[in-house]
């Protein structure tokens, strides 16, 4: 069954008024100073790029203006850390993909929180990988890559933002379900990961959407298969890894927000309501689309079950090929 999620790339110009938060008569009603949005990804990426579009909305409806402060490092432990450990008070978010939030507390063991250190507020964006190899790799489709990987064991090299990673554990996957043996060489985040495969040092790499077609447009990069369901509107020529010969296979990566544990359930509510109205304009719609992700809505506890079956899934992923922090 499809799910319904909530889009977060908004527009700044949106204009929305909505009621304060339920709080106590001695309280200042929520927010009456700015909010932080931590990103434990470096600027530039998938993950800063729509934690940016909310801030740049939010505004509009929250009365307060909302800063994003990026925290990257230790396969984005460092920053979702920090979120975690933040007063419980609405006034510090995370946006982070499910690496931050549940993979990379399970590779890298000094962590220091897990997914239970957040209260769920949206999910914020479903998108595919798409495997993407370098033009000058001995291959041009998914089977003529597992061909040369089979008869060249070892040879290959794939590149991502770092261990336990959502690109890590997609490749890691697709080795398993395709029987090949193609190194990890992490990075500290994605976009050095994205520079060497530009620049041949390593012949592949799983990329969202967005960045893969701009960069097969401009003949920098091939793109062999895409690891979702369904092919992308971007590029449709382009199979799914099932019908290029990896049956079984299938993976999806998104975004979403969090408030440290202990948020108020108002505050919560009060969020995600913000971004609901927000999310209902064409403008919104548009963007969400040409990054091949799927608009819908999820409520909190819709979130909260989502995380914690992503949590049995890639936690049994993890133990079986044995990821941990490198």
């Amino acid at each position: 069954m499809r799910r319904t999620i909530l889009p977060a790339l908004m527009v700044a110009h949106v204009f929305v008024t909505m009621p304060p938060a339920v709080a106590p008569a001695t309280a200042q009603p929520y927010p009456n100073r700015p909010v932080k949005i931590i990103v434990p990804t470096p600027a530039g990426g998938p993950v800063d790029v729509m934690a940016r579009l909310l801030a740049n909305a939010l505004p509009a409806v929250l009365g307060q203006n909302v800063i994003v402060e990026n925290r990257a490092g230790a396969g984005n432990t460092l920053g979702s850390k920090v979120a975690a450990a933040a007063d419980p008070d609405g006034y510090t978010l995370l946006v982070s993909a499910a690496s931050g939030l549940i993979m990379s507390p399970m590779v890298y063991k000094s962590a220091g929180y897990d997914e239970n250190s957040f209260a769920p507020i949206a999910l914020v964006a479903e998108t595919p990988q798409v495997l993407v190899a370098h033009p000058a790799a001995p291959f041009g489709s998914v089977a003529e890559l597992v061909a040369y990987a089979k008869a060249n064991p070892g040879k290959l090299n794939y590149s991502t933002g770092g261990a336990g990673t959502l690109p890590h554990l997609t490749a890691e996957l697709f080795k398993q379900l395709s029987g090949t043996d193609i190194v990890h060489v992490p990075y500290k985040g994605s976009g050095d990961a994205i520079k060497d495969l530009l620049s041949g040092r390593v012949e592949l790499m799983f990329d969202g959407p967005a960045t893969a077609i701009a960069n097969a447009k401009t003949g920098r990069v091939r793109l062999l298969a895409v690891a979702g369901p369904n092919r992308l509107a971007g590029a449709p020529e382009v199979p799914t890894m099932a019908e290029a010969g990896v049956p079984g296979y299938e993976f999806v990566g998104w975004t979403g927000l969090a408030a440290p544990a202990a948020t108020p359930k108002p505050i919560i509510e009060r969020l995600r309501a913000d971004i609901v109205r927000i999310a209902a304009t064409e403008d919104a719609k548009a963007w969400f689309a040409s990054l091949a992700a799927e608009p819908g809505i999820q409520s909190p506890e819709e979130f909260t079950a989502f995380i914690h079956a992503e949590h049995a899934k890639f936690g049994a992923l993890i133990r079986q090929a044995g990821i941990r922090a490198e």
